[in-house]
């Protein structure tokens, strides 16, 4: 068991370093298999990389110059989510409280949003950018203290 997970954690690694896809499959006497390409016709199905929720602590960093040429930053604050992410949750409802508009980018649902996220540096969600900066998680006073310097 431990085997198959150092396996998993090893194509992981693998898959985000070189942008191939993993593949998992049963074969008939159900042992499972890992893989950059399935048998033909194996009922295979790809392995995503998992994003995780952003719960170290809050941390502001000025955004590398060539992740903002080309990415998807809209507007004065855009934030990258994830739908299940409670973080994220909470920056939506305080934003919407203080009127602050922001474009919300899921990086599970889209691929550009997802590899911007990754060229921002992003480890977990929500990571938010404000202006020239990011931030890794959320806190209302931290984003606050974000605005209040970047003025």
């Amino acid at each position: 068991m431990i085997r198959a997970l150092l396996l998993v954690i090893a194509f992981s690694a693998a898959a985000t370093a070189t942008a191939q896809g993993i593949y998992r499959w049963t074969d008939d006497k159900g042992k499972v298999h890992y893989g950059s390409e399935p048998p033909p016709k194996a009922a295979a199905r790809e392995v995503r990389e998992r994003i995780n929720s952003y719960s170290g602590p809050i941390e502001v960093q000025r955004a590398p110059t060539a992740a903002k040429a080309g990415s998807a930053v809209a507007g004065p604050v855009v934030l990258y989510s994830t739908s299940w992410c409670g973080y994220c949750a909470q920056a939506r409802a305080y934003f919407a409280r203080r009127n602050i508009q922001y474009v919300d980018h899921d990086v599970e649902r889209s691929s550009g949003a997802h590899a911007d996220f990754k060229r921002l540096g992003g480890k977990g969600v929500p990571l938010i950018v404000y202006g020239r900066d990011t931030m890794s998680g959320f806190s209302e006073k931290a984003f606050e203290a974000l605005v209040a310097r970047s003025r």
